[in-house]
Parts: C-alpha cells; sequence; structure tokens
C-alpha cells in the first residue's frame, strides 16, 4: 500500500530520516508522509523513536540528516524558528506550561507566525473547561486544562501542521474524550497533524493513518480500517 494517495500534495514528507542526540543515533532512515488535512499517529513502545521523530521535525536534536518538506519546503537544514515561520507547532509531550504564568498569560505568549490562527474566544469555544481559569496561574490547572491550554496556544500562532505529542497521556476518559472532540474539530477545520499516541484506542478514533515506530525504524504502516478490522493483534504487538 502506497504511503499517500497518488497527486495529492503533502503537507510533510519525510524522506530518509536520520537523528543524533550528542553522538547517539536515535533515528534510523525513517520515511513518513502526511497529505494536507490529513491526521496520522505514530505508535509504538516508550524509547521507540516517536517524539524524536517529533523533535527532529522542529530541529529540536544535536543533528539530523535527509530530508524533511514541509509544504514542498527542505527544512531540514533549517534553524528551529524558521521552522515556526514555516508554519509547524509543536505542543510537547510536557505540555511546557509556564506555572507562573495565569493561563491566559500561557495563552497569549507565543509569537503569531502566520495569518488565520485562532482568537483567544475561538479557543476557549473549542475548549470551554479554559473559560474560568483564564486567570489562575499554570501550576494550579489540572492535567487535562494544561493540555487543553497547551493545544490552544499552538492555536494562535496560525501554524497549520500541528504536532501533538501524547495528548491523552495520564488523562481521565472524560478529559480524553473532551481532547478527542477537540482534536476532531481542528481536523475538520482542515488542519494537518501528526500525532505522537500510547493510547491505540484513542488513536483508532481519530486517526486516518497509523505508522508504527521500533527502535528509531518505521517498522510496520496501515490505515485507520487495517487497525480497525486486526485491532486485537495490533495493539497486543504494541503493548509487548
Amino acid at each position: 500500500m502506497p504511503d499517500t494517495p497518488p497527486n495529492i500534495k503533502n503537507a510533510l514528507q519525510i524522506s530518509g530520516l536520520q537523528a543524533w542526540y550528542g553522538v547517539s543515533q536515535a533515528l534510523h532512515d525513517i520515511s513518513i508522509s502526511v497529505v494536507t488535512g490529513e491526521l496520522v499517529t505514530l505508535l509504538g513502545r516508550n524509547g521507540a523513536g516517536k517524539t524524536t521523530t517529533m523533535r527532529s521535525i522542529v530541529g529540536m536534536v544535536t543533528r539530523r540528516e535527509g530530508s524533511i518538506l514541509v509544504n514542498g519546503v527542505e527544512t531540514v537544514s533549517m534553524p528551529s524558528h524558521k521552522i515556526a515561520r514555516a508554519g509547524v507547532a509543536i505542543c510537547p509531550e510536557d505540555r511546557g506550561i509556564y506555572a507562573s504564568l495565569t493561563a491566559e498569560e500561557n495563552l497569549v505568549l507565543p509569537a503569531i507566525v502566520a495569518q488565520g490562527g485562532m482568537s483567544v474566544s475561538e479557543i476557549l469555544k473549542l475548549f470551554p473547561s479554559l473559560k474560568d481559569r483564564l486567570g489562575s496561574p499554570g501550576m494550579k490547572l489540572s492535567g487535562g486544562e494544561q493540555q487543553m491550554l497547551a493545544i490552544g496556544r499552538i492555536l494562535r500562532t496560525g501554524a497549520r501542521l500541528l504536532l501533538l505529542d501524547e495528548p491523552t497521556e495520564g488523562l481521565a476518559p472524560v478529559v480524553v474524550q473532551q481532547i478527542g472532540a477537540a482534536i476532531a474539530d481542528l481536523k475538520a477545520r482542515g488542519y494537518t497533524i501528526l500525532m505522537v499516541e500510547q493510547n491505540v484506542r484513542f488513536a483508532s478514533t481519530v486517526a486516518d493513518r497509523h505508522y508504527v515506530i521500533d527502535r528509531g525504524h518505521v517498522a510496520e504502516t496501515f490505515d485507520n480500517q487495517t487497525l480497525l478490522a486486526d485491532f486485537d493483534r495490533i495493539s497486543a504487538r504494541l503493548s509487548a
């Protein structure tokens, strides 16, 4: 099965990506494509290289080689601030919330990189739970509220390629449902999303396609219909 349908523009095309932390090579010949408007997940065990793939896209590794095309523009040699200006935003696994700033201050902190970013009022419609928490310090927000804030913060920037690293990790089921609804809304608005996710069940509810990362390689790729049809086997493999 081809990675992407033919004759459709890719928002992200990674080919032969290798990445290092210091002298340690973490990624080996990663090739991934994401069609504009598509939601693709990176699945795999802890330490497989999923987060490193995300960090490599935005230049947050010691060294990277290969090709990373963002809307057809080569970014592998660009510094991180120029990659952001190309319309790429990452929501990190640790969320990156500033503890001493209020939720509203966290929300408006990032620079605008392109026109068309969401306003604060639009973000509050997407995440109504934040509306009454705008004056609260980041340290006093719940894990779910921090995750909503972290996602909302990158939506203000105008970026259209979103990298979401473990958006449901450690969250209660009801919050996971809220995050899922928001991600589905973003996909309906035409955002392109690459998402690292440990929760295979959740991934199956939002994604179009999946890549399995293992020991810094792409081990397998399949569409969501394949995942649903063979869910028990695939999920058992990923949890082994």
